[in-house]
């Protein structure tokens, strides 16, 4: 076995919560070992959403015959290419990100794979093979007329794990989850079955105090404010984008809903967006300590040596 994954193309994962410094550690990576990065955020693929969803300022540029998002001169993947109006799905990002890799290797370039959501990290990782269950309409709209606390009701019953790593806000993700079980009649958490291993990988979690964690997140928020997050989602909603969209349904944009439609104040919803940042923090690292191949350092210095050991 040994043998077989020195074979493998190598690919360095960084993981770890919003906020973390996943961005920073990815960019200083990608310039010590000529690296490209390949987005693994289900927020930081659409565009037009750049301050809601922390997306570092970039630009198109050509490369070969194709366009690539550049960041510091770093190119970037799966970041910035998708209309909001448009739906992505876990496997969807795993057929893509593997074209990545490739095409990163292609370039004789490392490939790091940096982001926050797991189910992207486990999907390329462990290569799940998803089961399609088309979007069934009807259903769906007899289950928006539920409440938030009689759909985790529902799932409860119907597969309670999957709730440990479901954005339990996110009512979308949820009537998602509950579609699949009703559909195939098993729980959504065991359709995920791992495929073979494409490629050998290195994943670090970037490990911080969570006060500090903390601090980070609501000085982001802050600074999202400056930034005019609310001109961003006014331009949305008149572009007819609606709340019921993933995009503008997920942390970020949907706790401001109620501000626009004048039922709470401005601050509730800056502290809502910060208390659910918070929370979702906590998900994030809830869902990535489950997963024991993870390395997790304090430290950048201690991520180089590691990454130019497996490298070699």
């Amino acid at each position: 076995m040994a043998n077989e994954a020195n074979k493998l193309k190598k690919v360095v994962v960084l993981v770890g919560p919003t906020a973390c410094g996943k961005t920073s550690w990815s960019l200083r990576l990608a310039k010590k070992f000529n690296g490209e990065i390949i987005s693994a955020d289900s927020r930081q693929i659409y565009k037009k959403m750049n301050i809601g969803t922390a997306k570092e300022l970039g630009e198109w540029r050509w490369k070969g015959l194709s366009k690539v998002y550049y960041v510091n001169d770093i190119p970037h993947h799966l970041v910035d290419f998708l209309d909001p109006g448009k739906r992505f799905s876990m496997a969807e990002f795993r057929d893509r990100a593997i074209k990545s890799v490739n095409q990163v290797y292609q370039n004789n370039s490392v490939p790091i794979v940096a982001g926050g959501t797991g189910l992207y990290i486990a999907g390329l990782v462990d290569n799940f093979k998803i089961p399609k269950v088309e979007a069934n309409y009807k259903l769906r709209r007899s289950l928006e007329e539920k409440t938030h606390a009689e759909l985790i009701t529902l799932l409860k019953n119907l597969d309670p794990a999957v709730l440990e790593n479901i954005d339990q806000q996110n009512k979308r993700r949820l009537i998602r989850a509950l579609e699949v079980c009703i559909f195939t009649g098993e729980p959504f958490s065991k359709q995920q079955e791992k495929g073979e291993t494409l490629f050998d990988f290195l994943q670090i979690g970037i490990e911080i105090p969570r006060e500090e964690l903390y601090q980070r997140i609501d000085e982001r928020v802050n600074q999202m404010m400056k930034l005019e997050l609310l001109k961003e989602i006014e331009v949305l909603l008149k572009q007819k984008y609606s709340w019921e969209l993933p995009s503008m349904s997920g942390i970020g944009y949907r706790q401001f809903k109620d501000y626009f439609e004048q039922k709470i104040s401005l601050e509730q919803a800056i502290e809502n967006l910060k208390r659910d940042t918070r929370h979702y923090a906590r998900r994030q690292m809830t869902w990535f300590r489950r997963d024991k191949r993870i390395v997790w350092l304090k430290d950048y210095d201690e991520a180089e040596k590691l990454i130019r050991g497996f490298l070699s």
